[in-house]
């Protein structure tokens, strides 16, 4: 077998253990170059996913250096800098771990074209989901279009135990110059909104593992019916390290499976959710345009709003509405947002609204520090209505009714919301030390009256809708 060397390119795969790619190629005894590369397709990142990433990418360096290696970083198009790495180490071949959103899945088929081309060997591994998006199949031999048929075909197909971390690696002799982390900047466009942020993200394979092993040794055992409440502490908050996969899949499910069979009664909910996410790629995979047109064609005909005064007021957290607002501001102070306040927040503007989803969908992706491009989608289009497994029209979430039922004791709106309390705490009043100051919000000022009347905007989105689906 030849010992040249191997790329290793890694992208959202900054883990040692449960990594496919990374086992396989330390199995193979060759000397191995891990890079990442900030490509076009990376710089298009929003703020906060971008600078997110680059905190991933740092703790990732750390680990490969206690293995004897090192992570180098260069910048430009994919090729372009994988084949000047050839060209500099003389290395056989380039490895990755798959990514499936359309933008990567054409440059590394591109990628991949050219470097077989030139006689290298171009490898792609899974490890970003539990099943790659084409081996579920329908009895027909089609995709599943709703998630409940696609779950009682996933739930109980095998999934492999995953790798070990590596103890050591083999590097290369003389590496190849990097470029530093740092000079990339990849929180400029965060401002003063990363300080704040930096607070609440748990970095690196060691914290995601500290966080699942918390999650399951407690919460757990609750989640069936606490998770929709968003002022205690009842889900994983995991979807921020699973998108930089700064932990496996394979592993979540595993720990996932040991405590259902331990009798943890949430345990079973928890995998369910596991599988939504595995529903969205499987959707993203056969259905590309989900991320960026309507799911169903047949609504590019609706009569969405597009910009307005009423969708700056969503974007700042100033709607008036306290629920959908908290949500807001919860991701400007944290990087993330609960998931049903998701829903809520996602059904106001486009129902109560009438706003694109569209808008929403973009400006997500560039506030969450989980920002994924599957799940964004597939979370917007479903409250709009314009998605698989989408709501009924007539389902319009009313944030009053919304935080009576799942804040009724208002704990997560004034958590977020200074204006609402005498004394307000540390992260409601963090959120103006987040926001843009073009915005001129101050926590001393009244807070807005609403946008709209909820009674009025839902008869608005109910009329809308019923003339769409008559």
């Amino acid at each position: 077998m030849s010992d040249k060397p191997l790329i290793l390119w890694f992208r959202r795969d900054l883990r040692l253990g449960d990594q496919p790619m990374l086992a396989a190629a330390v199995a193979s005894g060759r000397p191995l170059l891990p890079v990442f590369i900030l490509d076009p397709e990376t710089e298009a990142l929003g703020a906060a996913p971008k600078w997110r990433l680059g905190l991933a990418i740092a703790a990732f360096a750390r680990s490969l250096e206690g293995l004897g290696a090192r992570l180098i970083l260069r910048r430009g198009p994919a090729l372009d800098v994988l084949q000047a790495l050839v060209a500099e180490t003389g290395a056989g071949g380039v490895w990755w771990s798959r990514l499936y959103d359309p933008a990567s899945v054409a440059r590394d088929t591109g990628v991949k074209a050219a470097l077989k081309g030139e006689g290298l060997e171009a490898r792609s591994f899974a490890g970003h989901l539990l099943h790659e998006p084409w081996e579920i199949e329908t009895g027909q031999g089609g995709f599943y279009r709703v998630f409940t048929p696609y779950w009682k075909a996933a739930r109980g197909l095998e999934v492999s135990a995953p790798e070990a971390a590596p103890r050591a690696v083999r590097g290369v002799e003389g590496w190849p110059v990097s470029d530093r982390l740092e000079e990339w900047r990849l929180g400029a466009a965060m401002n003063r909104g990363g300080a704040v942020v930096a607070r609440y993200q748990a970095v690196g394979e060691v914290a995601a593992r500290s966080r699942l092993h918390a999650f399951l040794d407690g919460p757990v055992q609750r989640y069936s019916e606490m998770r929709d409440f968003p002022g205690v502490a009842g889900t994983s908050r995991l979807s921020e390290n699973l998108t930089y996969g700064e932990i496996g899949i394979r592993e979540v499910w595993h720990a996932g499976l040991r405590a259902r069979d331990e009798g943890k009664a949430g345990a079973e909910s928890f995998l369910r959710e596991l599988a939504w996410r595995e529903f969205s790629y499987h959707l993203m995979h056969h259905t590309p345009h989900i991320t960026s047109g309507n799911w169903k064609p047949e609504w590019d005909a609706f009569p969405w709003r597009g910009e307005s005064a009423a969708v700056e007021r969503w974007r700042q957290g100033m709607t008036g509405e306290p629920f959908v607002d908290a949500g807001l501001r919860e991701m400007y102070v944290t990087g993330t947002m609960h998931n049903r306040v998701r829903m809520i927040v996602g059904s106001y503007l486009t129902k109560h609204l009438l706003t694109h989803w569209k808008l929403g969908l973009d400006w997500f992706a560039d506030c969450l520090t989980d920002w994924d491009p599957a799940a964004n989608a597939m979370g917007w289009q479903w409250v709009a209505g314009s998605g698989p497994d989408a709501a009924p029209y007539f389902r319009v979430f009313n944030p009053a009714g919304q935080a009576e039922k799942f804040d009724a004791d208002a704990r997560y709106r004034r958590r977020f919301i200074a204006e609402l309390s005498k004394n307000p705490g540390p992260e409601a009043l963090a959120y103006f030390d987040a926001v843009p100051r073009s915005w001129g919000l101050r926590p001393d000022q009244a807070y807005p009256k609403p946008v709209v009347d909820l009674a009025e905007g839902r008869a608005a989105a109910l009329a809308a809708y019923g003339a769409r689906n008559a």
